[in-house]
């Protein structure tokens, strides 16, 4: 790949930069990756297949040897590729001890960054792994946290912490912002060719960022600074947020009103301009939406500012499953059954389509709420997720969805619509199915059994 410098020319280049620049254009650098979830190990991956050789560090054993074993354990990577770079080329190697960062001239942190019992950010994965670079820390080194965060994290928190080498940031070593912008699932868009944003510290951090980015990535969009990358990724999530609550709350206006949220929507983004379609369902899931309004909320409170608006979105999104709760125990209470003795089957654990991702699921959560409100005949069915633990118990995902396992139930629910689903063979043989997705939108026939989330009836 022929690369080119990147940036306005500078005076005062210093030869760490120099020489960290001309290992990252001729491919001599080697790259490490911290965390090697949903997004370190595509990045790592990446990196590997394009003849740079990566390490990759995890403080799991388990993906530890998997990975050692050429053996692949994220949905979305190809399990060939993984076992080329490991086992062929030998470009991917993983490690559980931080010393090996020493050999990296580029470390990419992703780790995950959950937030507290109290809905506080919790960045003490960032923390710990920086202060393990930083034991290793040495001239011509760049560190780039990819981890969904607060803006101000990288300079505040990171970059201290760093410092405190009496390495000079920007001068000895490089520090930069780009965000992770993973889709589980999208086979569309991938980490090659879905566009990176970059902040660095300094311009020779955004420069040296630009440049290890481009080797892997088709587009690269450079900003003034880590806040603004750091602020620009909460916006991504956070715009989804609000305006999933917005179908949210018009759902369950809409159930009380008589009108069908469903083809309001279809109806609405007929308009080629000022629209984009939104759709309710049972909550939000996955690693970001759910938790970035409140890395944002908790930012703002530092600096006396209340998001009273995106708070609100948060709360009306995290309220679904209580609505879906609702809806299920309805149905219960218009059958000769008790709720002690009602069967209740989840169709779905995932919290989205043909994906095996279970974090903060909606579904898990539904299932969490009926448990405590006293249905304790819980069942589930979803091909990518074999156990869950529901209050201390495992449930186990049925193997096959069969007739007659669905009409051992009184109220199916599909709170995930995978692909896989045979939604007519459901429709047809179920007492009651409660649809929080639409996933019954082309079954063909009568659907009087079917209640949909704001179909208004």
């Amino acid at each position: 790949m022929a690369l080119r410098r990147v940036g306005r020319p500078r005076a005062n280049v210093s030869s760490s930069e120099k020489a960290l620049m001309a290992k990252i254009l001729d491919g001599r650098m080697v790259v490490g990756v911290v965390g090697l979830g949903y997004v370190g190990l595509p990045l790592a991956l990446e990196f590997a297949k394009s003849g740079i050789r990566t390490i990759g560090v995890d403080v799991s054993a388990e993906k530890i040897s998997s990975l050692n074993a050429g053996k692949n354990y994220i949905q979305d990577l190809d399990d060939a590729e993984i076992r080329r770079v490991v086992k062929t080329t030998k470009m991917l190697s993983a490690s559980r001890d931080f010393s090996v960062l020493a050999e990296c001239d580029v470390i990419y942190v992703c780790v995950p960054t959950p937030f507290t019992a109290n809905k506080d950010p919790d960045i003490s994965h960032i923390v710990h792994a920086t202060q393990e670079i930083a034991r290793s820390l040495r001239k011509g080194q760049l560190v780039i946290l990819k981890s969904t965060t607060f803006p101000g994290t990288t300079e505040k928190y990171v970059k201290p912490i760093l410092d405190a080498t009496k390495l000079v940031c920007g001068r000895d070593y490089f520090l930069a912002f780009s965000p992770e912008r993973i889709d589980p699932g999208n086979a569309t868009w991938t980490t090659h060719n879905t566009p990176v944003v970059v902040g660095g510290v300094t311009s020779a951090c955004t420069d040296l960022a630009i440049a290890v980015n481009r080797r892997i990535i088709n587009e690269v969009v450079p900003v003034s600074s880590p806040s603004v990358a750091e602020m620009e990724k909460l916006l991504e999530n956070i715009f989804r947020s609000v305006n999933i609550a917005l179908v949210n709350e018009l759902a369950q206006l809409c159930d009380r009103i008589g009108v069908n949220i469903w083809e309001v929507v279809d109806a609405a983004k007929t308009k080629p301009f000022g629209f984009m379609p939104f759709y309710p369902g049972p909550g939000i899931g996955g690693h970001c939406i759910l938790i970035d309004p409140y890395y944002l909320s908790w930012a703002a409170r530092e600096v006396d500012f209340v998001t009273n608006f995106i708070t609100l979105a948060a709360e009306v999104n995290e309220s679904m499953p209580f609505y879906v709760r609702s809806m299920i125990e309805r149905e219960i209470a218009r059958q000769p059954v008790t709720m002690k003795s009602a069967k209740v089957l989840l169709l779905g654990m995932a919290f989205k389509k043909d994906v095996d991702d279970l974090r903060h699921s909606p579904a898990l959560k539904v299932a969490e709420l009926l448990h405590e409100g006293g249905i304790e005949n819980i069942s589930y069915f979803d091909p990518y997720i074999p156990s869950v633990d529901v209050h201390g118990k495992t449930l186990t995902s049925k193997k096959t969805l069969t007739p007659a396992f669905i009409k051992r139930h009184d109220v199916v629910v599909i709170t995930t619509d995978h692909s896989s689903f045979d939604v007519e063979m459901i429709v047809a043989n179920a007492t009651v199915v409660i649809d929080t997705r639409n996933a019954t939108k082309n079954v063909r026939g009568p659907k009087k059994n079917v209640v949909l989330l704001g179909d208004g009836k």
